[in-house]
C-alpha cells in the first residue's frame, strides 16, 4: 500500500509510512532500501510491502498522507484477461458486421467514398463500438432537478444494447449523489445565492450578446474580478465564461516556441491541450514525483534547448491542485521550493482544490499555509465549489494586463452571464463570510469532516481507495470491465448515483468508481451510501485490499535540500 506522509511532528522529524509504491509517488529508493533492512522486524512477512520516508517532509507543517495500494496480483490477471475476451469477441462482431450478418449503428464511410481519405478511423473505434457501448447506459443519464445531495433522474431504456434509448416517462427520485462537483452545496435553487441570481436576471438578462472589450463589460463583472483576486490573495484577477478554455486558450498565451513546459503524467486535457497549442516543447514528469521533476529542471538548464543548446525563453511547470481521477493533491510546498531554485515559473490549475481544501476554503495555497504570491500563475474554475460556470486567472497585475489583450479566451469569447456571475460574487462572499453569516465557514468544515469519515469508512470496509486523506475525491477501485457497468447499474438500483471511469480515462487495469463528496451531505446519506457501497462490493466482490494502516516510523531529513537561492 502506497502511504506518502510528509508531516513535521515538534521533534522535526518526518512520519514514514508503510506499503509505499514509489513510481507513484516519486521517492528515492536509496532512502528506503537500507532503512527497511533495518526495520524489517516491524513488518509481517506476508504482506510484501515496501515502506519510504516522504521527500524533504521539511517543507510540510501538516500531514501529508496518500495512498495507492498495489493491485492484487490475481486481480490485474483477471483484468487482463477481461479485456482479452472482450476483443476477441469484438473482432468477432466486427466480422459479423462485415459480412451484413450484424447491423452496425456505428458511423462509418459511405460506400462511394471508399477510395476517400477516412474521415472515421475505423480501427480507433475499435473500443467505442465493442467495449463502450456495452456499459454506455452508464454515462449522460439525464436529470431533472437541481444536482445537489439528492437529485431526481429520468429513467430511461434501450432494446438495442445501448445504441439508442427510450424514456419511460418514470422519474427515479431522492437518489443520492455522489457524481457532482457540488463540493461547497452552493449548486441550488433556494438560498441567496439563487435569490441573488434571480435579482440579477431580472436587471441585467440573461445574455450579454458582446465581448468583454467592446460592449459586454458589465459592473458585476468587475466586481466579480475585484472579488475574486481579494479571495485568493493576489494583485488581480479575470474571468472566463469556459473552464476548459481557460486552460486551453491561455497556455498559448503564456508560452510559446522556444520555451519548455514541464507537466505532470496525469494533468487534465485542458492543460494538455493548451500546452500542445503553445508549440512550446513539453516534457512529462511522473506524477507527483519531485525526483523526476528535479531531474527535467537539471536537463533543460544544462542542456538547454535541442541541437542549439540555447537556454530556454522560459521553463513553465504546470501542476494540478487535486487531481480529478486520482484524488490526489500536489506536493505544493516541494514543487515552489524547485521552482524557486530552478528559477521557472509555475502554473497551478485549480479547479478541484478551489472552495474545496485549506481552512478557509482557499485551496491548496491554503490548504499548506503558501504565499499566494508563490504561485506565479493561478488558475481555478467556478464551476464546482461555486456551482457557477467559468474559469479564472489569477496573479501579478502585469501578467492580467497581459493576458486581456493576448488571450484569445478574453478577446473573442462573449461575456459571462450575469445570473452566473452573480452566483459566483454571493458564494464567494458567503466563503468569505463577507454576507454577516458562518455558512461558508461551516460549509469548508463541514466538507473536511465528510471527507475523512467517508475515506476512512470505505477503508475499514476493504476497499482500495486512492487519493490524499483530504481530497473530496474519492477513486474507489473497480479494476475489471465487466464491474464497471455492473456497479453503476447496481449502486442506481439502490438510489445511489456515482460515477464509474475506464479507459482510456485512467489505465487500462485501473477502472474505478469516482465518488465526490459534498458539504450537502448529511451523516445519515453518508451512512446509507456506505452501507449500499458495502452490500454492491459484496455482491461484486470490490474489497481487494489486503493491507492495514500500521503505526508510522519516523526518519529525519535535512532541511536544506531544497533551500532558496537569493537574487
Amino acid at each position: 500500500m502506497t502511504e506518502s506522509p510528509a508531516t513535521k511532528p515538534a521533534n522535526g522529524e518526518v512520519c514514514v509510512k508503510n506499503g509505499l509504491k514509489p513510481e507513484r509517488i516519486g521517492f528515492v529508493k536509496s532512502l528506503y532500501r537500507s532503512h527497511e533492512r533495518q526495520h524489517k522486524h516491524h513488518w509481517h512477512p506476508d504482506e510484501d510491502e515496501i515502506h519510504a520516508a516522504s521527500y524533504h517532509g521539511s517543507l510540510y507543517s501538516r500531514p501529508f498522507i496518500e495512498s495507492f495500494e498495489e493491485t492484487p496480483l490475481l486481480v490485474a490477471v483477471l483484468t487482463y484477461m477481461g479485456y482479452g475476451i472482450l476483443t476477441i469477441f469484438g473482432y468477432l462482431r466486427d466480422f459479423l458486421r462485415h459480412w451484413k450478418i450484424e447491423r452496425c449503428h456505428i458511423a462509418r464511410e459511405k460506400e462511394e467514398q471508399k477510395d476517400f481519405v477516412p474521415l472515421y478511423q475505423d480501427f480507433e473505434n475499435f473500443y467505442t463500438r465493442n467495449l463502450y457501448m456495452r456499459i454506455r447506459d452508464n454515462w449522460n443519464r439525464p436529470i431533472c432537478s437541481v444536482p445537489g445531495a439528492k437529485m431526481n433522474l429520468m429513467e430511461r431504456a434501450s432494446h438495442d444494447y445501448n445504441w439508442t434509448f427510450e424514456y419511460t416517462g418514470r422519474v427515479v427520485q431522492d437518489v443520492i449523489n455522489l457524481g457532482s462537483y457540488n463540493y461547497l452545496g452552493f449548486a441550488e435553487n433556494t438560498g441567496p445565492c439563487a435569490d441573488s441570481a434571480a435579482e440579477v436576471t431580472m436587471k441585467y438578462g440573461v445574455g450579454v450578446a458582446s465581448t468583454r472589450q467592446e460592449i459586454g463589460n458589465l459592473d458585476r463583472h468587475e466586481e466579480m474580478e475585484k472579488l475574486l483576486a481579494k479571495f485568493l490573495g493576489v494583485e488581480s484577477a479575470m474571468a472566463f465564461g469556459m473552464g476548459f478554455a481557460t486552460n486551453s486558450m491561455n497556455i498559448p498565451a503564456l508560452a510559446g516556441k522556444g520555451c519548455l513546459i514541464l507537466s505532470d503524467e496525469i494533468n487534465h486535457a485542458s492543460l494538455v491541450l493548451g500546452a500542445r497549442l503553445s508549440g512550446s516543447t513539453i516534457r512529462v514528469f511522473k506524477h507527483n514525483n519531485m525526483q523526476s521533476l528535479e531531474k527535467l529542471l537539471k536537463e533543460a538548464i544544462v542542456h538547454g534547448q535541442p541541437r542549439t543548446h540555447r537556454p530556454w525563453k522560459k521553463i513553465l511547470i504546470v501542476v494540478e491542485g487535486i487531481y480529478s481521477m486520482e484524488g490526489s493533491i500536489v506536493r505544493l510546498p516541494e514543487v515552489i521550493a524547485l521552482k524557486k531554485r530552478y528559477r521557472a515559473y509555475l502554473y497551478l490549475d485549480e479547479a478541484h482544490s478551489i472552495g474545496a481544501l485549506g481552512p478557509r476554503g482557499r485551496g491548496v495555497v491554503d490548504y499548506f499555509g503558501l504565499d499566494p504570491c508563490d504561485v506565479d500563475i493561478m488558475m481555478g474554475t467556478f464551476t464546482k465549489s461555486f456551482g457557477a460556470a467559468g474559469g479564472y486567472i489569477a496573479g501579478k497585475k502585469e501578467l492580467i494586463e497581459y493576458l486581456r489583450s493576448h488571450s484569445h479566451s478574453a478577446v473573442y469569447a462573449t461575456s459571462m452571464s450575469p445570473p452566473v456571475v452573480e452566483q459566483i460574487i454571493t458564494s464567494m462572499k458567503c466563503i468569505m463570510g463577507e454576507d454577516g453569516t458562518t455558512i461558508g465557514c461551516d460549509r469548508v468544515r463541514q466538507l473536511a469532516e465528510n471527507t475523512v469519515y467517508f475515506r476512512k469508512r470505505l477503508r475499514e470496509m476493504g476497499f482500495i481507495i486512492y487519493g490524499n486523506n483530504d481530497s473530496p475525491v474519492v477513486p474507489m477501485m473497480l479494476y475489471m470491465p465487466a464491474k464497471i457497468g455492473a456497479f453503476g447499474r447496481e449502486m442506481l438500483k439502490r438510489n445511489i448515483g456515482v460515477v464509474v471511469v475506464g479507459f482510456p480515462a485512467t489505465p487500462i487495469i485501473e477502472s474505478r468508481a469516482r465518488f465526490c463528496i459534498s458539504a450537502a451531505h448529511t451523516k445519515d446519506m453518508l451512512d446509507r451510501a456506505l452501507s449500499v457501497i458495502s452490500e454492491v462490493g459484496d455482491l461484486l466482490q470490490l474489497k481487494y485490499s489486503r493491507h492495514r494502516i500500521r503505526p508510522s516510523l519516523t526518519r529525519p531529513f535535512d532541511d536544506n535540500v531544497y533551500e532558496d537561492i537569493d537574487d
